[in-house]
């Protein structure tokens, strides 16, 4: 083989193994109309997005909205519960369950507990209320502990919405830490987060451009 072929035929392979790791680590490719390989080849997922506000018209609860309508028109099966209009008691550390069993107590996390056990990804969405989650939502989290076996390690996608009345960025870096443990512990895949800042009365949110956000975060799972 002559030099020209060599180099030829080297740059060649190495052209095609540079496209098979950008493709791996689902970075940006081009000819893919602007979305990433892993989206591109994404499977039909069941999602359950836990909301946490109890304001039905609330500014979070829209961004959900908006979330959830991108992510139907992908396709994907959603399951939206509202913590606020159920009753979840507070976690009470018995360990009756051992981490991966029946909880002892009766409530409607009961209603949830299968879906996210058999989700594909968990959408955590809530106002900033004293600098952290709503207690209905967080209620609900806390609840993961009798399905720890079950979700810790699998193979789950997540994101995060929130809204806030102040604008300091500094405000929402308590409940974006928070989040970010969370799913780090379960092992969970990061989507991404719509922060909303300088949201306070009922459907405020409307007039900004997070619900768009929202909207391509979900069209984008």
């Amino acid at each position: 083989m002559n030099r020209r072929k060599f180099l030829k035929r080297t740059a060649a392979v190495a052209a095609i193994a540079l496209l098979a790791k950008t493709a791996s680590a689902g970075k940006w490719i081009a000819g893919t109309a602007g979305l990433p390989a892993e989206t591109l080849k994404s499977k039909k997922m069941n999602i359950v997005v836990l909301t946490g506000s109890p304001r039905r018209n609330g500014n979070t609860n829209y961004l959900a909205e908006q979330f959830i309508k991108g992510a139907e028109e992908n396709e994907h099966t959603v399951f939206r519960f509202n913590c606020a209009e159920h009753k979840v008691a507070g976690y009470m550390a018995c360990n009756r369950c051992g981490m991966d069993g029946e909880c002892v107590l009766k409530d409607d996390f009961s209603i949830v507990r299968p879906h996210l056990v058999g989700a594909d990804m968990v959408v955590f969405v809530t106002p900033m209320y004293y600098f952290g989650f709503s207690s209905q939502l967080k209620s609900v989290i806390d609840r993961f502990y009798a399905i720890n076996g079950r979700i810790k390690g699998a193979p789950k996608k997540t994101a995060f919405l929130m809204a806030y009345a102040d604008t300091a960025e500094s405000e929402a870096e308590p409940m974006l830490l928070h989040y970010r443990t969370l799913s780090r512990y379960l092992g969970w895949k990061d989507c991404g987060a719509v922060v909303a800042p300088g949201v306070w009365t009922a459907g405020s949110v409307k007039s900004t451009r997070y619900g768009d956000d929202a909207y391509r975060l979900g069209k984008s799972v």
